[in-house]
């Protein structure tokens, strides 16, 4: 069957390909930009790639007309826009209109449990686009999940911050809402058992685990997960924008994402019908479980993929192609070289940097950098790095984002996404037996050209040192 996946660079999307190509399956992925999309060598005759945007009416026409099913994995709620449900409902309107033009017997859709009655803007805007939906001439299923739990997951991230990082928590009441959370693996059984199957179809169904908890307990289970000892306070008095700078300044989330789950935190996500688990007959692994399996992928360095890597998680409003092309005339330059000693050693140290592995030189400075840039809004340099050796187009780097990278070629470019009077880059180049390191600074006015002057003495020993321990 010939599936559409949009989504594919996601969270879901990263670890939901390979299922369906397991199964037989040949699936078009839509992406935005087909420069951060890496293809394994085996998958390459599997599937086919095209550029879609959804806010775009015009780039849907590279959708083939010959799908079986799609898959409707488009969120917004962490986009730099506050008016993202307008953007939401616009994306699942233009993708209905496309959709009915083909041959699709089916679309999958994963939402957010919305049993409440008052619902926040993030859950409202889930439900208005499965109403949207709905309006296909396809038959919709609709899977709603709560917290769902697994390496990479924001909501795994956020708690592994809190608790690794407080031994006392001075929390906001909405720590006590009860939610239910579900594995990740658990949601791609789901996923994947729903496909072209028609006892699932025009129906929505809640997915859950087997444990109803607060977010309280998601965190004390996680600290005895880890043997941490851990205190937790609840006060009334902390607002939602408090909350949502407490949730910004002490984890990896952006604020915008922090302000989302805030609003949606104070609601309960329960399942009420949880038929699908017999009609699939899948039954969901427990919180503890799902933690102990997360755990795992992170201490063997195995995460698929996370959060961070979506361009939502730092200032980018446009494609990663708009920056691969470094400026050459108006720009500060620091170029540096040095003749190496081990071509496979330099790679992978240059394929290892930031994250816990760091700067290999005056790392506190580059803490103290990110700090900073936390202070003033920025992303800081809490992201770190998905896995340790391996770096892809798109995948954040700490306040970076890679734009490109190739082993073979020996070439990483790194774009800069924290909080600057302009636009910086970082590149890493080998050609014959010489490394380049080339730093460039595009400055935005008179702050700019001022910036780039009082951070200039610092880059003769930063630079020189990260050097150095790249050549070994």
């Amino acid at each position: 069957m010939k599936i559409l996946l949009t989504g594919a660079t996601g969270y879901i999307g990263k670890r939901l390909l390979p299922l369906l190509i397991a199964q037989g399956h040949h699936v078009v992925c839509c992406v935005r930009d087909i420069n951060r999309f890496f293809v394994p060598l085996e998958f390459q005759d599997k599937i086919d790639v095209i550029e879609v945007d959804f806010l775009k009416k015009e780039t849907l026409e590279a959708i083939p007309t010959n799908i079986d099913a799609a898959y409707y994995l488009i969120h917004s709620m962490s986009s730099s826009s506050d008016k993202y449900d307008e953007l939401e409902a616009i994306s699942a309107q233009n993708f209905v209109t496309q959709i009915n033009q083909t041959q699709a017997k089916q679309v999958i859709y994963l939402s957010g449990i919305v049993n409440d009655e008052s619902l926040s803007k993030h859950l409202s805007s889930r439900k208005n686009v499965e109403n949207i939906l709905s309006l296909g001439t396809f038959s919709l299923t609709t899977l709603r999940a709560g917290i769902i739990v697994g390496s990479g997951s924001a909501s795994f991230e956020i708690i592994r911050d809190l608790v690794q990082k407080l031994p006392l928590m001075i929390t906001p009441k909405w720590l006590n809402t009860k939610c239910q959370p579900i594995a990740i693996q658990d949601v791609l059984d789901f996923l994947t058992k729903s496909l072209l199957n028609p006892v699932v179809y025009n129906q929505n169904f809640d997915i859950g685990g087997p444990d109803i908890l607060t977010y309280k307990q998601m965190l004390l289970a996680f600290a005895k997960a880890k043997n941490l000892k851990r205190w937790i306070i609840t006060v009334p008095i902390m607002t939602p924008k408090l909350s949502s700078y407490w949730l910004y300044f002490v984890t990896s989330t952006s604020y915008k994402l922090a302000s989302a789950l805030v609003s949606s935190m104070k609601v309960e996500v329960v399942c009420k019908d949880t038929r699908i688990n017999n009609i699939l007959q899948l039954q969901p692994m427990p919180y503890t479980v799902a933690l102990s399996k997360a755990l795992r992928k992170v201490a063997s360095n195995t995460v698929v993929s996370s959060w961070k890597d979506s361009l939502v998680s730092g200032r980018f409003k446009t494609n990663i192609s708009a920056y691969r092309n470094v400026p050459t005339t108006n720009c500060f330059v620091d170029l540096r070289q040095k003749e190496i000693l081990d071509r496979n050693f330099t790679i992978n140290q240059i394929w290892s940097i930031g994250g816990e592995t760091g700067w290999y030189y005056a790392d506190w400075l580059w803490d103290l950098r990110g700090f900073i840039d936390k202070l003033f809004g920025g992303v800081g340099s809490r992201r770190g790095r998905t896995n340790k050796n391996a770096l892809y187009p798109g995948d954040a780097l700490d306040f970076w984002r890679v734009l490109y990278a190739n082993k073979h070629e020996g070439k990483l470019l790194l774009f800069a996404e924290m909080k600057l009077p302009g636009k910086a880059w970082l590149e890493f180049k080998i050609i014959e037996n010489t490394l380049y390191q080339c730093a460039t600074f595009a400055p935005r006015g008179f702050w700019g050209k001022a910036y780039w002057y009082a951070v200039w003495p610092f880059h003769g020993f930063i630079f020189n040192g990260m050097l150095r321990k790249l050549i070994g």
